[in-house]
């Protein structure tokens, strides 16, 4: 009986503050998630990768806005099982004893740091590592036989295996970094024996030696979070460098057609200034010429007043001169006192001649009054029949400004600014890819100096021959059941620390190939773990194992006409709940496979049958596949 448990991922669930829980149920033995692109299928192994101690926060996209917490529950083969929370913008985790998918307990919660410590019992790799039976173990990390203390991540790394890493064309134990090379070796020779590398005396090595090791270790830190960072952006570079010309040809279009806005925006804004400074300028005439006309009126009624008066006293003097002689009405003289041959200052004839002569000047000024009054009224008439169309004129402007233009030319400036946005981000992801072009430029130089310095590239020592025949076996079965073609002879190559199948270096097959036979090294590692009772996670995670039926990439690649899918899934379906495989693929698995309580179908449109996404939503789905 073996010391050594195994773990099973039992649900997946996102929770947020006013959103109903997202969660994915998963069960041992066989699990498969099915579905096209963009529906958040390779999401889960992300997040599951983030949820054992991968580095985050997790990759944002639209569904997932809104939920600030992941859980991940975990069961032992022990009889043990454990709920882990940790927020999504990365750090800590909560543990809890028992399977909680849809909320987390407030009660008999622990904290467990992100980091792994050896000296140190508070983080989550010493968790899982103690619950598995690897707790205190140590790896080689370097040739100078110095040892780290075995992460989980160590262990992950070979049970995990994300789209970009199974079609690589190197060895499963590497990672394109040479620093981890060793200590990736290393954590394989501990899940094929069960024996670590504590009984390792370290020797002491040259200055030189030390000083290229550190740069490498560095330079491998800096390109793989390089690489983290273009994951996160973008396609390849020639992806990247098409979509450039695309984005600043759309722009260009986009830069003319906002210029053409802007002109119709402005030139429409001085017409309704122009048409205000008119409205504006008739009204102001009109209260004038109303103001004038009122004060004209007033003088008008002064004149007839003054043309009363005058009248009265020529009619007044007409009749006194007719009248007979009596006292004078002006001086009061009586008449045998008055002189008519001496002029008087009440002369009355005189009175009526300046009444008469002074009649004429305000029927003159009258006259003239008659005609400014009617001009006036004229232009007051021509106002007010204008006014209407003044009016008029200003509110289609502002109308057509408000609800034709402005909307336009915003509109306009938005897409140009996503579109520089978008540029934007295009250019830091190839502005990436040159940085980690450079990076590994240098790395490829240390790594031929420490080659020269170590007289050539000699195999790392320490892996049995006779375990390394045992789980080449487990492999040329798993590809014989598969009906991989040429898989008669499957052994591992020690200088090249990966599989030879048919004669044939496996990173010498196409990217389709690379992905199967990728998968058989996982799944067999996981079997071969099994019957040596030797340690292993438990658990394997394939995301697009099957691309060949989908991209061919060569003659020797394109499987779709034989029934490989077929007899890969027929193996899966009978692995026994002591083991569990997830599968994510973008075919469709086989009816038979379909009709499993084991496979999930994810969809981007709600009315189909099968979940729409990772995330409950409704409408059009925008997700990370």
């Amino acid at each position: 009986m073996s010391d050594f448990a195994r773990l099973h991922i039992r649900h997946l669930s996102f929770l947020g503050p006013n959103r109903p829980a997202a969660v994915v149920q998963f069960e041992p033995g066989f699990n498969v998630v099915y579905g096209a692109s963009d529906t958040g299928k390779s999401f889960i192994l992300d997040a599951i990768d983030y949820m054992l101690g991968g580095r985050g926060p997790l990759r944002e996209f639209p569904e997932r806005e809104g939920y600030d917490r992941v859980l991940l529950g975990l069961g032992s083969t022990s009889g043990e099982s454990f709920t882990l929370q940790r927020s999504t913008g990365g750090g800590g985790f909560l543990k809890v004893e028992g399977l909680h998918d849809r909320e987390f307990p407030q009660e008999g919660v622990s904290e467990l740091r992100e980091a792994h410590d050896d000296r140190k019992e508070d983080n989550l790799s010493r968790f899982l590592l103690k619950t598995i039976g690897l707790l205190n173990r140590r790896i080689r990390r370097n040739k100078a036989n110095e040892t780290n203390s075995l992460s989980f991540r160590n262990l992950a790394r070979l049970a995990i295996v994300d789209e970009e890493e199974i079609i690589q064309k190197r060895s499963p134990l590497s990672d394109g970094n040479l620093v981890a090379d060793t200590p990736n070796t290393a954590t394989f020779k501990l899940l094929l024996t069960g024996v670590d590398d504590s009984a390792l005396v370290a020797h002491r090595s040259l200055p030189q030696d030390q000083s290229r090791a550190g740069q490498l270790e560095l330079l491998g830190q800096l390109i793989t979070d390089t690489q983290a960072k273009i994951r996160n952006l973008s396609g390849p570079p020639r992806q990247l460098e098409d979509q450039d010309q695309r984005l600043e040809e759309s722009m260009r279009n986009r830069l003319q057609a906002l210029v053409a806005h802007e002109n119709e925006y402005r030139d429409a804004l001085n017409s309704r200034r122009e048409a205000r400074r008119k409205l504006e300028g008739a009204n102001q005439r009109l209260t004038e010429v109303s103001v004038l006309l009122d004060r004209f009126d007033l003088l008008g009624r002064h004149y007839q007043s003054d043309v009363e008066r005058l009248e009265g006293i020529r009619e007044g003097g007409t009749l006194f001169s007719t009248l007979l002689d009596g006292v004078c009405p002006l001086c009061r003289a009586e008449p045998q006192h008055q002189h008519r041959s001496i002029g008087c200052e009440g002369d009355a004839d005189q009175v009526v001649r300046a009444a008469e002569a002074e009649l004429g000047k305000v029927a003159l000024l009258q006259e003239d009054l008659a005609k400014t009054v009617h001009q006036l009224t004229t232009e007051s008439r021509n106002l007010q029949r204008r006014l209407p169309k003044l009016q008029s004129d200003e509110v289609q402007l502002s109308e057509r400004i408000r609800e034709e233009l402005a909307p336009n030319l915003r509109s306009t400036r938005i897409s140009y600014s996503e579109l520089a946005e978008k540029r934007g981000e295009v250019r830091e992801a190839l502005g990436l890819y040159a940085t980690l072009k450079d990076l590994e430029d240098r790395r490829a130089i240390l790594e031929r100096e420490e080659a020269e310095a170590s007289g050539g590239n000699a195999p790392d020592a320490g892996l049995p021959a006779g375990s390394l025949d045992k789980f080449a076996t487990v492999v040329q079965r798993i590809l014989q059941n598969w009906h991989f073609p040429n898989a008669e002879r499957v052994h591992f190559d020690q200088k090249a620390r990966d599989l030879v199948i048919g004669g044939k270096n496996r990173t010498s097959f196409g990217k389709g190939l690379r992905a199967i036979t990728q998968s058989a090294f996982t799944v067999g590692l996981l079997q071969y773990c099994k019957e040596q009772a030797t340690p292993h996670p438990g658990f394997a995670l394939l995301d697009s194992p099957l691309l060949s039926y989908k991209e061919p990439d060569g003659d020797d690649d394109d499987l779709r006409h034989t029934d490989l899918k077929d007899r890969f899934y027929e193996y899966l379906k009978q692995l026994g709940t002591d083991q569990q495989v997830i599968i994510i693929e973008n075919t469709d698995p086989p009816d038979s496979v379909r009709r499993m309580p084991c496979a999930q179908k994810f969809t981007g449109n709600p009315a189909e049958v099968g979940r729409a996404g990772l995330f409950p939503v409704s409408g059009s789905h925008q997700g990370g596949k």
